[in-house]
C-alpha cells in the first residue's frame, strides 16, 4: 500500500517544526526519535483529515487540479524542511551557548534522518496492525449488529486489546525488570563507604536502624555532608556535626513502622534539641540532593537535624507512574509522626520545622500535610525545588498569580505566604511582608519537568509569552502537537549544567535557604565564601 500523500506533506511540516529549539539542547539520538514521532503525528493527522473529508462527502478537486495543488504543497514543504534543517544546528548551538555548554560538532546530526525514518516505520507498522485488527473485529461483529455499530465496537475492542498488551505485558514486564534492577542496585554497599562509628549517627552500632537496611542512597546520605571538623575549619570555631536520620525501604515492613522508627531514631540522637529540624522527602530512588542539603547545614552552623524516609527503589519518572500514591503515603505518615511530636513540645523549646523536596520529592512533600491539620500551630515553612507539572498547589498558584507577573516567576497574593525564585532570585520581592509561615518554590524557566503540559499540544503555554525567562531561547516557537512532543523529549534529555533545566545549583539553594530560614550572622562576604566552596 502506497503512503498517503497528504499525510506525507503534513508529516514533513511536523518534522521541520521538531527541529526548532525547545527548553533544553537535544542529543542527536533524542532529536531523531522526536523528529520521527513528530513526522508520524503529522502523517496521522493528514490521513485522519483526509478520511474525515471523504466521510463528510465534501467536494474534491479534479485530478489535474489536485496534482497541481499537491505538487505546489510538496514543493513548499520541501523548502520549509530544508530551511529548518539548515538552521537546526545553529538553533541547538545557540541554546547550548546560553547554558554555557560546548558546541555540537561532527556528523552526528546527519544520523537523525535515518533514526526518524526508522521510528516512523515502526509507528506506521503499529498503526496498520491496529487497523487490521479493527477491520477483522468489525467484519466479525457485522454478522450480529449494523455496520456503524460494528465499526464502533471494533475500534473499542481493538483499543482494549492493544492497551492490554502494552500495559499488561510490555509495561508490566519492563517495570518488573526495572524494579528488580533498582532493588539490586539499592542493596549494593559501596566499598569506600565505611559504616558510621559515632553513636549519634544513623546506621552506627548504637542506631535503631541497621546500616545494611538503609539502602544505597540512605547510606550515602547519612555518611555524607559536612562533619564537625569541616564546619569548625570553615568558621574557625568548634561546632557540632549536623544530625542526619534516614530510614530505608527495608528498615521496616510498612510506612507507619518506618515513620515511627524514624521518629524514635530522631529522638535518640537529639534531633529535637537542635535549632532547626528539616523534614526532607527524597526523590524516587531515595536520593537527597546534596546541593541543597550540605549548604543549609553550613548556614545553620551544624545546629540542624534532618530526617527522611525512602519509599521506592525506582527513579522519579518510574515511581511517579507506578508508586506515586505510595510516595505520598510515606510522606504523610512521616510528617504526621514528626509534626505530631514536634507540636507537643513547648513552643520556646522546640526547633523550627521546615519541609524540603526536589522534583517528585517536592510533590509528595506538598501532599504530606493538610492545611486544616496545621492551621492552629503551623510549622515554619517549606522549600520545594523543581515542582513537577502535576503539582496541584504549584499549578493553582501559577494560574492565580498576581497580574503583571510571568508564569515562569509568579507573584501570588503579594508574596505574604508563597514566593517563587529562579537564578536571579525573587524571594526578597513581595508587595507584602513575608509572614512567619513561608513557602518557597525554586524553579528554572528552562525546566521541562515543571513546565511540561499536555495542553501545549493545542494551546500555547503562558510561559512562552513575553517577557521570557532568562534561560529560555528567544527562537522557541509554539507549534500544535509538536511543542508537546518537544517538551516530553526534554524531560528525558538527561543532565544539563547546574543552574539550568532540572539541575539546581548550590548557589541558588543558598539564596533560597537564606531568605526562607534567615540564619543569623551572615554577611555578604561570608555568603560569597560559602558559595565558593560549592562551585
Amino acid at each position: 500500500m502506497y503512503p498517503n500523500v497528504v499525510g506525507l506533506l503534513v508529516g514533513t511540516l511536523f518534522f521541520a517544526f521538531s527541529l526548532t529549539p525547545s527548553l533544553l539542547p537535544r542529543p542527536f539520538l533524542i532529536q531523531g526519535i522526536l523528529s520521527g514521532l513528530s513526522f508520524s503525528a503529522g502523517y496521522g493527522l493528514g490521513v485522519a483529515t483526509l478520511a474525515l473529508w471523504d466521510y463528510l462527502q465534501l467536494p474534491v478537486w479534479r485530478r489535474r487540479t489536485a496534482i497541481v495543488i499537491k505538487s505546489g504543497a510538496a514543493l513548499l514543504c520541501l523548502v520549509v524542511a530544508v530551511s529548518f534543517l539548515w538552521q537546526a544546528t545553529h538553533w541547538q548551538n545557540a541554546l547550548r551557548e546560553l547554558m554555557g555548554m560546548e558546541e555540537s560538532t561532527g556528523l552526528q546530526p546527519l544520523l537523525l534522518g535515518p533514526i526518524a525514518v526508522l521510528v516512523f516505520v515502526v509507528v506506521l507498522a503499529l498503526a496498520r496492525a491496529f487497523r487490521w485488527v479493527f477491520r477483522v473485529l468489525s467484519v466479525q461483529l457485522r454478522r450480529f449488529v449494523p455496520p456503524r455499530i460494528s465499526h464502533l465496537l471494533g475500534i473499542v475492542a481493538a483499543v482494549a486489546l492493544f492497551w492490554s498488551v502494552i500495559d499488561g505485558v510490555l509495561l508490566s514486564g519492563l517495570l518488573h525488570v526495572a524494579d528488580r534492577s533498582f532493588q539490586q542496585l539499592d542493596a549494593l554497599i559501596q566499598p569506600d563507604l565505611p559504616q558510621p562509628t559515632h553513636s549519634d549517627q544513623t546506621g552506627s552500632l548504637a542506631s535503631l536502624i541497621n546500616w545494611e537496611d538503609l539502602g544505597r542512597q540512605g547510606r550515602s546520605f547519612v555518611a555524607g555532608g559536612p562533619d564537625a571538623k569541616a564546619l569548625s575549619d570553615f568558621f574557625s570555631a568548634p561546632l557540632p556535626a549536623p544530625i542526619r536520620v534516614y530510614v530505608g525501604l527495608n528498615s521496616a515492613d510498612s510506612p507507619e513502622r518506618r515513620a515511627r522508627l524514624a521518629l524514635e531514631e530522631l529522638k535518640r540522637v537529639g534531633g529535637f534539641k537542635r535549632s532547626v529540624l528539616l523534614l526532607v522527602t527524597p526523590t524516587g530512588t531515595g536520593w537527597i540532593d546534596a546541593a541543597s542539603q550540605d549548604p543549609v547545614e553550613y548556614l545553620h552552623r551544624g545546629d540542624i537535624a534532618t530526617v527522611a524516609a525512602q519509599y521506592s527503589y525506582l527513579n522519579s519518572p518510574l515511581a511517579l507512574l507506578t508508586e506515586g500514591a505510595y510516595g505520598a503515603e510515606m510522606a504523610r505518615v512521616l510528617f504526621s509522626e514528626v509534626y505530631g511530636y514536634w507540636r507537643s513540645l513547648p513552643r520556646d523549646a522546640r526547633p523550627r520545622l521546615y519541609l524540603n523536596g526536589l522534583s517528585l520529592g517536592s510533590l509528595n512533600s506538598d501532599r504530606s500535610f493538610d492545611l486544616y491539620d496545621i492551621i492552629d500551630d503551623p510549622f515554619n515553612g517549606a522549600l520545594w525545588s523543581g515542582p513537577p507539572f502535576r503539582n496541584d498547589t504549584w499549578r493553582r498558584m501559577t494560574d492565580q498569580r498576581d497580574p503583571g507577573s510571568p508564569a515562569w516567576l509568579p507573584r501570588f497574593r503579594g508574596g505574604s505566604v508563597v514566593r517563587f525564585m529562579n537564578q536571579d532570585g525573587g524571594l526578597d520581592r513581595g508587595d507584602q511582608p513575608w509572614g512567619a509561615f513561608r513557602i518557597a518554590f525554586l524553579q528554572y524557566a528552562s525546566d521541562p519537568i515543571t513546565f511540561f503540559s499536555p495542553q501545549s499540544a493545542w494551546r500555547e503555554p503562558q510561559w512562552l509569552q513575553a517577557p521570557r525567562g532568562p534561560d529560555v531561547s528567544p527562537d522557541l516557537r509554539w507549534f500544535p502537537l509538536v511543542t508537546m512532543l518537544q517538551l516530553a523529549a526534554d524531560m528525558v534529555v538527561g543532565e544539563t549544567p547546574k543552574g539550568f533545566g532540572h539541575e539546581f545549583a548550590s548557589a541558588h539553594y543558598i539564596d533560597a535557604w537564606l531568605a526562607l530560614t534567615e540564619p543569623q550572622g551572615w554577611s555578604d562576604a561570608e555568603v560569597a565564601r560559602l558559595k565558593a566552596i560549592f562551585k
